[in-house]
C-alpha cells in the first residue's frame, strides 16, 4: 500500500510537467507564429507545378510567395499560358506584367554525318564521361558528342536526339529551365529570347584547313555574315561570328544569305527550325562518317 501515495505522486507530477509544457508550447507558438497569406496556396493551385526555376525563382511555391508579395509578376512565368498567368493577375488585381519567352539552343550542328570522329567511344552511355577519354573520339574540340546527356536530364521531354546524334530543341515543350545548360560539359547550350532568330550553330574557335576537314558546318571565320549585316551587330571574335543581341532589333536573314558552311542560320521562331542561306553547301550525306 506504501507504492498507492508514490505512484500518485509519480502521476501528478507528470501531469504538472505535460500541462506546463503544453503551456509553454502555446506561449511560444503565439509568439513565434508566422502569418502566411492564405492566397499563397490559391496562387500556387493556379501555376503549372513544373518547378523549372525559369522564373527565376526555386519553385512554383516560391513564386507564388513572391507574387503575392508584390515582387513578382505573373507573366515571369513562361511555362504557364498567357490566358493562366492573366487569371492569376486578376486574382491578385496586379498587372500581368511582360516577359518574352525562352528556349534552349544548341551551338552546333556538327552531327554524325558532317562531323569527323577518330575513335569510337565505348563507356559508360554519357557525354560527361567520354569527354574525359581523349575529348569522345571526335574531332572537333567543340563539338556536341551525341550521348544525350542533356535529353536524359530534361524533365519536359523537350529534348531529342536525331538521327545523326544531335539534339534538338521542342521549343513549344522548353521552359527554359537551364537543365540542359548544366549539364552539357562542352557548354553548348545556353538560353535565349525567342526573337533572338539569328544564330551561329557553331564554337569553334579554329580557323585551318585541319579545322575544315574535321566538320563540314563550322563557322570558317570568312566574315560574310559581319560584312553583311548592320554594322555592329555580328563581329568576328576568335575565328567565330558573334552576334550583340542587344542589336537583335537589326538583325535579319540577310546575314545568313552568304555562309559557305551553313553555321549561321536564321530561326523559326514558331517551329525553331534553323534555314541556311543560299550559298550554304547542300548536305546531302544522310548516315554518319565513318570512324576513323
Amino acid at each position: 500500500m506504501a507504492l498507492f501515495p508514490d505512484l500518485l505522486t509519480a502521476v501528478g507530477f507528470m501531469a504538472v510537467l505535460g500541462l506546463l509544457l503544453a503551456g509553454i508550447l502555446a506561449v511560444a507558438n503565439r509568439r513565434l507564429y508566422v502569418y502566411e497569406d492564405p492566397r499563397i496556396d490559391q496562387v500556387e493551385a493556379l501555376l503549372p507545378s513544373a518547378n523549372c526555376g525559369s522564373c527565376g525563382t526555386a519553385g512554383c511555391r516560391a513564386f507564388a510567395e513572391k507574387l503575392v508579395s508584390g515582387e513578382l509578376q505573373p507573366a515571369l512565368c513562361t511555362v504557364n499560358s498567357k490566358e493562366g498567368n492573366q487569371v492569376i493577375a486578376n486574382f491578385l488585381g496586379v498587372e500581368l506584367g511582360s516577359q518574352e519567352r525562352r528556349v534552349a539552343r544548341l551551338a552546333c550542328a556538327g552531327g554524325s554525318n558532317v562531323a569527323q570522329r577518330h575513335a569510337s567511344y565505348v563507356g559508360l552511355d554519357s557525354c560527361r564521361a567520354a569527354v574525359m577519354v581523349a575529348g569522345g573520339g571526335k574531332g572537333c574540340a567543340w563539338g556536341c558528342l551525341g550521348l544525350g546527356d542533356c535529353a536524359k536530364v530534361c524533365e519536359f521531354n523537350a529534348l531529342a536526339m536525331n538521327q545523326n546524334d544531335l539534339p534538338v530543341v521542342d521549343v513549344e515543350r522548353c521552359t527554359a529551365c537551364g537543365d540542359c545548360v548544366e549539364i552539357c560539359p562542352r557548354d553548348l547550350f545556353s538560353l535565349h529570347a525567342i526573337s533572338h532568330q539569328l544564330w551561329v550553330a557553331c564554337k569553334n574557335l579554329e580557323k585551318d584547313e585541319q579545322a575544315e576537314a574535321e566538320c563540314a558546318v563550322l563557322c570558317t571565320a570568312c566574315g560574310r555574315c559581319a560584312a553583311d549585316a548592320p554594322e555592329g551587330l555580328i563581329t568576328i571574335d576568335n575565328n567565330l561570328a558573334v552576334i550583340d543581341y542587344a542589336k537583335n532589333g537589326l538583325a535579319s536573314r540577310l546575314a545568313v544569305e552568304r555562309c559557305p558552311t551553313g553555321a549561321i542560320v536564321w530561326l523559326d521562331d514558331v517551329s525553331g527550325a534553323a534555314h541556311k542561306g543560299r550559298d550554304a553547301k547542300r548536305i546531302v550525306r544522310k548516315g554518319a562518317l565513318p570512324v576513323g
